[in-house]
């Protein structure tokens, strides 16, 4: 049916329009906003999006609408992307979107691959260059907003685990315009009045917006110029910044942060206790076993008291006297017994 004079049913003509539309445009993404938005039942979304002058029809297929990081609202500024399709029984021409991020989000996941991959080739993400974490930390500075759950967190956990911790914050905005310098000039102070001997660097979690402070450049300098190994504690568990892959460490919280930098105080006392029990049997053991040793050299040196020796060799002796008289007696008796018998023969 492709001749001049062909004659085409509805559901002919919507089908060949449908398949010129999926063939003919690839993956296309557009940014604009959301309305006439419907969430039925089977967890499909289906909106428009609209500018001042056009609009266009969308659907979001529940698959696709549940990797969302956002709940979708009207009048929400978005970009999306997808392949364009037509609706045969309705002759209807739509999009089928399998992504949507908030406007704005995707230039700055742009401005972040493309800073990752400039740092990463010039090496503050190598392994090699990270400072080794200090064992059992006395002094701890903490960047961060004075304000929030973030510091409270912190504390909390350092009492619980390393109550020996003292804790200096450097107060600095976490949002915003002013954040990017005010924590380069944290991070510099820090290093400048040399009394921490770990940094926490943190905030709570938010959007890539939110946390786009921690994703400058000056900033991941700043971490990289650090004397003092420092921990990034940047949003929540699935949160990555540019500032967690040039840091010695990197939390997936605040509260991690401080877990990652200190020991259980708790689980030592253990390890103490143990230590303390085995020492306590070695000595004992030690102690039995000089005690046999003393109880041995003491039966040895009785033995070879000399007064013992001149006990036993006066005994020694008066035996040998005594068989000495007694030889002698037996001696005298024979001679004298031989001498009487020679008498008699001479007379």
């Amino acid at each position: 049916m492709s001749s001049d004079r062909a004659i085409y049913t509805p559901s002919e003509l919507n089908r060949e329009v449908r398949l010129h539309l999926e063939a003919g445009f690839g993956r296309v993404r557009v940014e604009a906003e959301i309305s006439n938005l419907s969430r039925p039942a089977s967890g499909h979304l289906y909106f428009s999006l609209k500018d001042d002058q056009a609009q266009i029809r969308c659907a979001m297929f529940r698959s696709s609408a549940g990797k969302n990081g956002f709940r979708p609202e009207n009048g929400m500024q978005v970009q999306v992307a997808g392949k364009l399709s037509l609706y045969e029984p309705r002759g209807d021409y739509q999009l089928i979107v399998d992504s949507m991020t908030e406007a704005g989000e995707g230039k700055l996941q742009a401005q972040f691959e493309a800073l990752k991959k400039k740092l990463e080739a010039e090496g503050l993400f190598d392994p090699q260059t990270r400072k080794p974490l200090p064992r059992y930390p006395s002094r701890i500075a903490v960047i961060s907003s004075p304000s929030g759950a973030v510091i409270r967190d912190i504390i909390h956990v350092l009492q619980r685990r390393w109550p020996l911790a003292a804790v200096r914050l450097y107060p600095v905005p976490v949002q915003g315009e002013p954040a990017a310098p005010a924590i380069c000039k944290a991070i510099e102070s820090a290093n400048r009045h040399g009394w921490a001997e770990a940094i926490i660097l943190a905030r709570g979690g938010g959007s890539l917006e939110d946390l786009q402070a921690f994703n400058q450049e000056t900033v991941a300098r700043a971490i990289a110029g650090s004397d003092i190994p420092l921990v990034s504690a940047v949003g929540h568990e699935t949160d990555f910044s540019i500032s967690d892959f040039v840091a010695d460490a990197r939390a997936p919280t605040p509260s991690a942060a401080a877990e990652v930098l200190t020991p259980d105080a708790e689980a030592l006392k253990k390890v103490f206790s143990g230590f303390s029990l085995a020492l306590e049997r070695r000595i004992n053991q030690r102690m039995n076993q000089a005690a046999q040793q003393h109880d041995q050299l003491a039966r040895r040196l009785a033995r070879m008291h000399p007064g013992l020796r001149i006990s036993e060799q006066h005994k020694t002796l008066q035996q040998l006297a005594a068989r000495l008289a007694v030889r002698a007696q037996k001696l005298t008796f024979e001679k004298r017994s031989g001498l009487d018998f020679a008498s008699k023969r001479f007379y």
